[in-house]
């Protein structure tokens, strides 16, 4: 299974922050906040890699991360011109996925367990299903989009309901198989302008095709000062917890 890293956009709700720098490369108490998705791929056994981001940053995120060798991986970039949205970005991942399943992660993605086990179970459904996402359960799920599922299936996302039906949320670690691309150059921009990777996921929800697994262990994205603070505090009690 080949990994896909999403990490562009303007990062606006980090400003000033984000000013002169891409956020993904914020740091998250001792590490770029790009190391974290990236070992949540490799500690999969995800070894080839490709990173998305905006033209202005590639060079910084290259020259922090180089080819992969020193990861024991291989990394491969995109540039995502403009803000297209997550739709957009996956688009460029098509020649690099070629005819494999591949996972996809967010660039803000703290995640705090082995991912590796639903690698496999994905390889084991994806007969059956089209797609798979990772969720957890929140405190504040209004500011996410909330799934709904019954049996092993999903059956809704809604994005940042004031009166959210669960308390499981789409975290933003996703598995697909290569045919997500002829849905992906289907879609249409959203109400904010942008093409959503969930669009795509709701219309696999729809049609009984998208599973789940829940996340055991603690899971925040840092994409807004509150959850960037609140990785930093995981991070740092789990390196604690770690040291006992």
């Amino acid at each position: 299974m080949r990994g896909v890293l999403l990490a562009g956009g303007t990062g606006s709700r980090l400003l000033p922050l984000t000013k002169v720098t891409n956020k993904h490369l914020l740091p998250v108490y001792k590490k770029p906040m790009i190391y974290y998705p990236l070992e949540t791929l490799l500690s999969a056994g995800i070894k080839e890699i490709l990173i998305v981001t905006g033209g202005e940053h590639i060079g910084d995120f290259f020259r922090l991360l180089g080819s992969g060798k020193e990861w024991g991986a291989h990394f491969s970039y995109e540039i995502q011109e403009g803000n297209g949205g997550t739709g957009a970005a996956l688009l460029l991942a098509e020649s690099f996925a070629r005819d494999k399943e591949f996972m996809v992660i967010l660039g803000d993605n703290v995640v705090s367990e082995n991912v590796g086990c639903f690698v496999e179970d994905f390889k084991k459904e994806k007969e059956k299903f089209k797609a798979k996402i990772l969720i957890a359960k929140v405190p504040d799920p209004e500011h996410y989009g909330v799934v709904s599922f019954k049996g092993n299936k999903i059956t809704s996302i809604v994005e940042k309901p004031k009166k959210p039906k669960s308390s499981y949320v789409n975290t933003g670690l996703w598995m697909f198989l290569p045919e997500v691309f002829n849905h992906l150059k289907q879609l249409k921009k959203s109400p904010r302008g942008e093409y959503e990777i969930t669009d795509v996921l709701s219309l696999y929800a729809s049609q009984g095709l998208l599973s789940y697994s829940i996340l055991k262990s603690a899971w925040t994205d840092a994409g807004s000062f509150e959850s960037l603070y609140k990785a930093t505090v995981l991070m740092h009690q789990m390196e604690l917890k770690s040291n006992r």
